[in-house]
């Protein structure tokens, strides 16, 4: 029953990660600038806070659907942070990446803020939770949460993992420059706030 559990998890979040995001889109820069190894070291701290994220959200699921203003609180959440991550990375956008040793300790620092800051898992953990309980998939027991958030960082890490690996892949055979895939991630991230701003003024002036 463990095994499935874990299993479970892994799947769920793996799926969950799937659709382009802030986490994402940090991994392939991560993977362009500074190449594999400090991607592993991302997502090893990434995927310690993604288990403990989990583990928080599952338990409290019941408080989190209560909140009636909580989508609202999250895409504006979004909004500054994608547009921080979209400046940030359209001002670095123009810098060649060095070979000389950079921090360990900032690559896992990332990780971890980024693992604990991620305001889109929580609607995720919020229906994925709540369906996978109340159709009995896992138990609510802690031992049972604790197996479903480690299937959970698994799973994070195997596609967040082959996000790093297919942009390598994509920049060497596309022989794209660090500049062109730094220019279209730091977009894609103005886009997102973009959906966001949008679906907000969308719902307050449109649908009431």
């Amino acid at each position: 029953m463990l095994f499935l559990t874990f299993f479970i998890g892994l799947i769920a979040n793996f799926i969950g990660y799937i659709p382009p995001g802030n986490i994402n889109l940090s991994v392939v820069q991560l993977a362009i600038n500074r190449g594999i190894k400090e991607v592993l070291k991302f997502l090893v701290a990434f995927s310690c806070a993604e288990l403990i994220f989990t583990f928080g959200m599952m338990n409290a699921a019941d408080w989190f659907t209560q909140q009636v203003k909580l989508d609202m609180v999250i895409d504006w959440v979004m909004v500054v942070l994608f547009g921080v991550l979209g400046t940030v990375t359209w001002m670095h956008r123009k810098k060649t990446p060095t070979t000389k040793k950079r921090s360990k300790g900032g690559t896992i620092r990332l990780g971890i803020l980024l693992g604990f800051i991620n305001p889109m898992q929580i609607p995720f953990w919020m229906v994925t939770g709540t369906y996978l309980i109340t159709h009995q998939w896992i138990g609510k027991g802690i031992i049972s949460l604790v197996v479903l958030s480690a299937g959970s960082a698994a799973g994070a890490f195997l596609c967040l993992f082959g996000y790093a690996k297919s942009a390598k892949y994509m920049k060497e055979k596309l022989d794209l420059s660090t500049r062109a895939i730094n220019t279209g991630i730091a977009i894609l991230f103005f886009a997102f706030a973009a959906y966001h701003i949008v679906k907000e003024v969308y719902i307050h002036f449109f649908k009431h």
